[in-house]
């Protein structure tokens, strides 16, 4: 498919450095917020109405894949938004793969699209999980660990 000058004009560009640099502080963030990820199936973050869910769904030697889950209170509309993360250890990197039932999501997207995706959708979802946990680290929160022991504590 050709492009004409202002389609490339108006073409979003990526910023891999924003990008990697959000991804980089929510894997510091995620450690800090759940250290025992390791040894520990779930945790559970608490801050006035918040409420962050984290449960490990798959450990990998290279990779551990958790899911949040945020709980706000009842009176809101679609209060519980599920996201999966992945943890890059030898990056330290923290990336979001699925955001409710959004899967894999490109780096840009042309707009519109059929998705009605943000050209900008990754950096978003992955700057929105900063800023969940950043009001959880600053504000103080309550860890409730140790919900569920590892499968090799069993």
């Amino acid at each position: 498919m050709a492009y004409s000058a202002s389609d490339t004009e108006s073409r979003y560009n990526v910023n891999l450095g924003d990008l990697h640099s959000i991804c980089e502080a929510n894997y510091l963030r995620l450690t800090k917020a759940f250290p025992g990820y390791e040894n520990t199936n779930a945790t559970e973050l608490v801050s006035g109405a918040l409420s962050l869910r984290i449960e490990v769904i798959e450990r990998c030697r290279y990779t551990t894949t958790l899911r949040l889950v945020q709980v706000g209170p009842a009176t809101l509309p679609r209060a519980a938004i599920r996201l999966d993360i992945r943890l890059y250890h030898d990056a330290k990197m923290a990336e979001v793969v699925t955001l409710e039932r959004h899967n894999q999501l490109k780096g840009r997207y042309q707009y519109p699209n059929p998705g009605m995706y943000q050209r900008d959708e990754k950096l978003q979802q992955n700057q929105y999980v900063a800023e969940l946990l950043s009001i959880l680290l600053v504000s103080g929160y309550t860890p409730n660990s140790s919900i569920f022991p590892a499968f090799d504590e069993l």
